[in-house]
């Protein structure tokens, strides 16, 4: 069985760490405020961590990922491979990259694709750069589901961010609607109008969407300009509404 370093035991790192430890991985955990889970080994730094691993997996913060990269990369031996799973931008998975190149490691731009509560090491990943392969050879044996993309690092993180730009922006919406709509007194009708919609969704709702937002752009920027209008004297904050009157107008200019 593999011999893997975990680098942030937080609530993503821990989860997958366990989860390693009961596919019969022998773990190597090192995260400097959390104790290694019950199975895995504790390590008192990256490089000690990294020593003898033949995957490392950086799941502490895009914050700290160039950091512990420099930490530990003189540890990491040939063949292995460093992967990044912070959420970080396609720019500082290129970085990460240059530096694991410099030291003459392998390195992976791992991208978290859902929540990893609840998942743990099932949890799906998207794998670019040049170790991307060797971390599904290391995971997938181990019940992890890895797709590998071919190209550069950066590519798994720029589609991620992409997804996210929808999709947080969406719950963003969402929640500032039923903020309104709570000081409104019409929470229930909004929430069940919503999940209506999402059901509903399909191919045809994309289409609609962006073809109806640049047709109607003059339009739905005065539609939104009213919208935040409304929040302001229903006293909710309402920086999606604004952004999107914002957008609209931007469209219609």
């Amino acid at each position: 069985m593999p011999t893997i370093a975990v680098l942030g035991l937080g609530e993503a790192g821990g989860a997958i760490a366990g989860d390693l430890v009961a596919a019969g991985a022998v773990v190597r955990g090192y995260d400097p405020a959390v104790p290694a889970p019950d199975g895995a080994v504790g390590c008192g730094g990256e490089a000690e961590a990294a020593a003898g691993a033949d995957l490392v997996l950086s799941v502490n913060s895009a914050h700290d990922a160039a950091a512990a990269l420099r930490a530990g990369a003189g540890a990491v031996g040939g063949g292995a491979v460093w992967a990044d799973l912070n959420t970080g931008s396609p720019g500082l998975k290129r970085e990460l990259d240059a530096i694991a190149r410099e030291r003459g490691v392998r390195f992976a731009d791992v991208a978290i694709m859902a929540p990893v509560p609840g998942r743990g090491l099932r949890t799906p990943l998207l794998a670019s750069g040049g170790g991307a392969r060797g971390v599904a050879d290391v995971l997938r044996p181990l019940g992890a589901g890895v797709e590998v993309m071919d190209g550069a690092a950066g590519l798994a993180a720029e589609r991620k961010l992409l997804r996210s730009v929808f999709f947080k922006g969406l719950a963003g919406a969402v929640v500032e609607a039923l903020d309104a709509a709570r000081a409104a007194g019409c929470e229930d009708w909004l929430r069940a109008n919503i999940a209506e919609e999402l059901a509903a969704a399909g191919g045809h709702t994309v289409d609609r969407l962006v073809g109806g937002t640049r047709r109607h752009a003059v339009r739905r920027a005065a539609e939104m300009e009213a919208a935040a209008t409304m929040l302001d004297e229903l006293g909710v904050p309402n920086p999606m509404a604004a952004a999107s009157r914002d957008l609209l107008r931007r469209l219609a200019g």
